[in-house]
């Protein structure tokens, strides 16, 4: 399954004002591949992926999914065929891991929310995915910031979506565990055949692992390509204005030059 925009601009509207971020964007978001959407703060990467889950509205161009077009989905449609996760701190510390992770079955169950075995089997074995099954019977208050990202993205594995986007997953995260979040990402899209988009501040962890890269450069435009490609072009240079920023391929990083 591919998503796929065609000539996208995004941005936001304020009463008559129409205020476009990014323009003529026509990216493909692909099965089996991680990729990381980096860019300066303010850049559009938030705005990007709330367009492309349906939670802002495109000024103009279009989505579509294996050629349906996104808009034309209703909310159930979309609900299966993509998963969110923010980088929201989640607030409910009254249920357990395993409460949390059934909530990604609602899409697939009935009015009541009634989970059959199947759906059970579903939600155990997506905790087990990640790594969180030993905590199933914990309550989400009790687990730390790196267990509580693991149960959020096992809740989106329970959705049982073949495209997973994420919003600054690693955000809250100590070192280790920004590591391991980004190579249980990577193992998803490559093991599980899932697309997982996910937009990152991490940029040598997104370097290191990710299949490809969406850049919104310094002008604010959107380049695309896979990693390898965009750092023999040097095109992290375009990320920020300031000339004494500069990227270091060895260290996968920014640094300052006097």
């Amino acid at each position: 399954m591919q998503l796929t925009t065609h000539d996208l601009t995004i941005g936001y509207i304020t009463g008559k004002q129409t205020t476009a971020i990014l323009s003529h964007l026509n990216l493909n978001l692909k099965q089996g591949r991680l990729t990381a959407l980096l860019g300066r703060n303010g850049a559009g990467k938030s705005t990007l992926l709330r367009t492309i889950t349906s939670a802002s509205q495109p000024i103009d161009g279009s989505i579509d999914i294996d050629g349906k077009d996104l808009t034309a989905m209703n909310g159930r449609e979309r609900s299966r065929i993509i998963a969110l996760v923010t980088t929201e701190r989640i607030t409910v510390g009254g249920l357990t891991v395993t409460d949390l992770v059934s909530l990604g079955r609602q899409p697939h169950t009935g009015f009541l929310g009634r989970l059959s075995q199947s759906d059970r089997d579903t939600v155990e074995h997506a905790m087990q995915l990640v790594g969180i099954d030993h905590k199933a019977n914990s309550y989400t208050s009790d687990l730390s910031d790196g267990e509580r990202q693991k149960a959020m993205i096992a809740r989106a594995l329970a959705q049982d979506t073949p495209i997973i986007i994420l919003d600054e997953p690693t955000a809250f995260l100590d070192i280790a565990s920004r590591i391991e979040t980004m190579q249980l990402l990577h193992k998803l899209a490559h093991e599980q055949g899932k697309a997982v988009l996910l937009s990152s501040h991490d940029l040598s962890q997104s370097l290191l692992m990710a299949d490809d890269l969406w850049l919104i450069t310094n002008k604010g435009k959107l380049i695309d390509g896979t990693t390898a490609e965009l750092l023999k072009e040097n095109a992290l240079e375009r990320l920020f204005d300031n000339p004494r920023i500069k990227f270091n391929p060895t260290l996968l990083d920014f640094q300052y030059q006097e």
